[in-house]
């Protein structure tokens, strides 16, 4: 079928709406009708290839659909659902058997390499194969999805909104309550407050968590880490941040969750732990220097690194529905809204802080 799509050409490229061709959903594969997509940093190192993905490719991740017809072998979603699409993974491998899909053994080949799950395309423009990304590729009208990547949602809740649960909203939400799951009364510090960052906070405060610290260099996005649950901020360009969280805390958090990707931060966020204490780090991360006596074994803490929320999205992504439902977990302020010729835009303000979570509307 002929399709719209923002397609990735070449390397930095900003994205082309483009007529594209999409094969028929094949076995346990699913067909959805894309209503927006999230805007995720991921797409953008994908599109800048700071994480290689062969190109010419339709990105975009966080999809959120109707779902319009099904293939042979699928009975967890059917023609007229509301769905949310998430990461792509196996479901033959020990992680996979295990509840840990996020550690599929085949992560990376199914997300980054431009596969399905049986190792096929389902995107061609002008006779030439293009690319899948996280075995969606949702940056269009519409998308084929195996139905492991495929969550049913409450049909009450606005379709519009929920694509970004399917990766960063779900990566900073699931670390806290999946990954590291703090105790009611335990502390934690939140590195980088863009979406990811704040969904950390928001199910901080759901546990209970007597001191959540965030911490970032924009003053904006530290007040709204206030209103969504931070109980202190810290403008890591005013003052020393390890320094000024071990006097919050009397000593250190008991977590820390790292989402900006920057080396220095990594290294803080492990510093600034009580011992015993743990740091996840969940951005794209290049080489970073620790002392591993002083930093970490010396006083028995822990770095460990945590890939979307370590979630099962079909559970995971529900119960952030309920929580949403119930006010609990606010995510709606996070975002705004984009046309789909807006998407170079999007991803312009998402860089430069000005939109924390931009979503595009693909059929609006």
């Amino acid at each position: 079928m002929d399709i719209k799509a923002a397609v990735t050409h070449d390397k930095g490229e900003d994205f082309k709406i483009e007529d594209v061709q999409l094969d028929e959903p094949k076995h346990d594969e699913v067909l959805i009708k894309i209503v927006a997509t999230g805007v995720c940093h991921t797409d953008a190192v994908a599109r800048d290839q700071d994480v290689p993905v062969p190109l010419p490719a339709v990105l975009g991740h966080e999809g959120a659909g109707i779902v319009e017809k099904v293939g042979d072998g699928v009975r967890t979603v059917g023609p007229g659902d509301h769905v949310v699409l998430s990461f792509s993974s196996c479901g033959h491998c020990e992680n996979c058997h295990t509840g840990h899909p996020a550690y599929c053994l085949e992560f990376n080949k199914l997300n980054f390499g431009g596969i399905m799950n049986d190792e096929t395309k389902r995107l061609h423009q002008d006779g030439k194969e293009l690319s899948t990304f996280f075995g969606q590729s949702s940056f269009g009208t519409y998308a084929v999805a195996n139905q492991r990547n495929v969550v049913k949602v409450d049909k009450e809740v606005d379709l519009e909104l929920l694509g970004p649960l399917g990766c960063g909203i779900q990566t900073g939400a699931g670390t806290v309550l999946n990954k590291l799951k703090p105790k009611f009364g335990e502390s934690i510090a939140v590195y980088g407050c863009g979406a990811v960052g704040l969904s950390a906070v928001m199910a901080a405060k759901i546990i209970g968590c007597s001191k959540i610290i965030a911490i970032d260099v924009h003053d904006s996005r530290l007040e709204m880490a206030k209103e969504l649950g931070a109980t202190h901020t810290i403008n890591g360009k005013e003052v020393e941040t390890v320094e000024e969280i071990k006097n919050i805390t009397s000593g250190g958090t008991n977590y820390a969750v790292e989402t900006t990707s920057v080396p220095a931060l990594a290294v803080q966020s492990v510093q600034a732990l009580k011992p015993l204490g743990t740091s996840a780090v969940v951005g794209v991360t290049q080489e970073t220097e620790f002392n591993v006596f002083e930093d970490i074994m010396a006083e028995g803490k822990g770095l460990v690194g945590a890939i979307e929320g370590d979630s099962v999205p079909q559970v995971f992504i529900p119960q952030l529905v309920e929580y949403y439902k119930e006010g609990k977990f606010p995510f709606d302020k996070l975002v705004k809204f984009y046309e789909m010729d807006e998407i170079n835009q999007a991803f312009e303000e998402s860089k430069e802080g000005k939109t924390v979570k931009p979503i595009v509307k693909f059929n609006g």
